[in-house]
């Protein structure tokens, strides 16, 4: 999407969203640019899909849609009180105003399913916490003053409602997304602005209610405008370029929690006590019960939390334990692992009265290959090495990677003729038309691990002193 057109877009929205504020309240004009905000973000949305054609395009078209019925109901609304003498509430214009939260929660909802297609539990987690934090405040201030209200009669409560639940819905969406990595797409920036200008229209008008003060008309343009940001936001998240790859898969966020989102999470923990706190030292606690079940709730997603990070560090530290015995390019287990096994092989073979070989082996002219081909070349022949001589060796044998171009094998249960003929088998399974040279030696029941790896090696001498391309026993 061109810079151009992002630059008039923002333009216009501007100019609308300024002129808005001078426009005489109550005249047709306030509706006309009321509505025509809406619908001109609704029609930038539009623009914006066909122009860039972004993956999961519908979610896009769901925002349209629900812009234009939000906005929409400004007009519904004034039909009807200048048809009726009172519209009463709910009203038409009430379902038209809702049709916002039902249509992009679905378009987020389809988002987030495209952008995490594996089983992002960490984030849903995180995102519910801060959600519940925030749905108990919407409870108090906003859901259950308005479930009280007597005189608007039971579909009056369900509307009333389902603003502040709609908002609650939305952010918890917008907090999911941002944690799947969102949080960096200027197009999912801007959509998150036009939310939080809902939320905060909604929960302005919320606390006007419970006060029972009537802004002036100052006050109601000012109310109206934060609405009107909120469409436009929504035109520009769709004309800017980012728009092409909000719907991106990504890959699964880190476990870890970082700083910023571990503020947030203890903020959220501490908005019940925080809550009760505040009715204790008024000395009216009415919301007990809806405390205890908020607090209950985020101390299960926290623990719930401390698990996935306990499993994780588990994971972790295998993975670290793995590397440390492990050889980073071949796979093969490394010294470490090797210095580790072979004194557990000669202790077995102690106690079994079992025979035990280990061989020694070293590729031949393996720096002349270096040179001739490059390292890539190099690294390629010890990994498929590794590989041809693990599938000629038994399921019981220990193959490790001693250092650089030499291996060594450890052989519980053989004895040196029956080592030599593993190990050649092996030798004529080197890959790329290389060969090695290999020392074998039998434990003689006394000497330590070094001392027999030792004489191995000395075999492994006497087989390129012989010309390379063979296996030697000690002499």
């Amino acid at each position: 999407m061109s810079n151009r057109l992002m630059r008039c877009y923002l333009a216009v929205a501007a100019a609308g969203l300024a002129g808005f504020l001078v426009v005489p309240d109550g005249g047709t004009l306030q509706l006309i640019w009321q509505v025509g905000c809406g619908w001109f973000a609704a029609a930038a949305i539009i623009v914006g899909v066909r122009r860039s054609r972004p993956a999961m395009a519908v979610s896009w078209w769901l925002f349209a849609l629900g812009v234009a019925g939000n906005s929409g109901g400004i007009l519904v609304e004034y039909v009807l009180t200048r048809t009726q003498l009172s519209p009463g509430f709910p009203s038409w214009a009430d379902a038209a105003y809702l049709s916002l939260y039902p249509a992009v929660a679905a378009g987020m909802f389809l988002l987030i399913r495209r952008r995490t297609a594996h089983r992002d539990w960490s984030s849903l987690v995180d995102a519910t916490t801060l959600t519940t934090g925030i749905g108990l405040l919407a409870w108090v201030f906003m859901v259950k003053p308005a479930a009280a209200d007597p005189t608007i009669g039971l579909l009056g409560h369900i509307v009333s409602v389902a603003y502040p639940l709609g908002d609650v819905v939305l952010l918890a969406m917008t907090v999911r997304l941002m944690l799947s990595g969102s949080g960096q797409n200027t197009s999912f920036r801007l959509v998150s602005a036009a939310l939080i200008c809902f939320l905060a229209g909604d929960g302005t008008w919320a606390l006007i209610n419970q006060m029972a003060w009537e802004p002036g008309p100052v006050a109601h343009r000012v109310l109206a405008d934060i609405f009107l940001a909120g469409y436009l936001l929504f035109g520009a998240a769709a004309v800017h370029q980012d728009a092409r790859s909000l719907a991106r898969t990504v890959a699964p966020r880190p476990a870890r929690i970082s700083r910023p989102l571990l503020l947030a999470l203890t903020f959220a923990s501490l908005i019940g006590p925080g809550l009760l706190i505040v009715q204790a030292t008024q000395n009216r606690v009415t919301d007990v019960l809806s405390i205890a079940v908020g607090c209950a709730a985020l101390f299960l997603l926290v623990v719930t939390r401390m698990s996935q990070l306990l499993t994780q560090l588990d994971v972790q530290t295998e993975k670290a334990r793995e590397l440390a015995v492990t050889d980073e390019l071949t796979g093969l287990p490394n010294r470490r692992a090797w210095n580790t096994e072979l004194p557990r092989g000669i202790e077995r073979a102690r106690r079994s009265g079992a025979p035990l070989t280990v061989a020694v082996i070293d590729i031949d002219h393996f720096k002349k290959f270096n040179d001739a081909y490059g390292h890539p070349a190099g690294d390629r022949l010890l990994k498929e090495s590794a590989a041809a001589w693990s599938s000629q060796s038994r399921e019981v044998d220990h193959l490790a990677r001693y250092g650089g171009e030499e291996f060594v094998l450890m052989l519980p249960d053989a004895t040196v003729e029956q080592a030599r003929e593993i190990v050649d088998r092996m030798r004529l399974a080197t890959p790329l038309g290389q060969s090695f040279s290999a020392g074998v030696a039998q434990w003689d029941g006394t000497e330590t691990s070094e001392e027999l790896t030792a004489r191995a090696d000395a075999a492994l001498y006497q087989a390129k002193a012989g010309g390379r391309n063979r296996v030697a026993v000690p002499a």
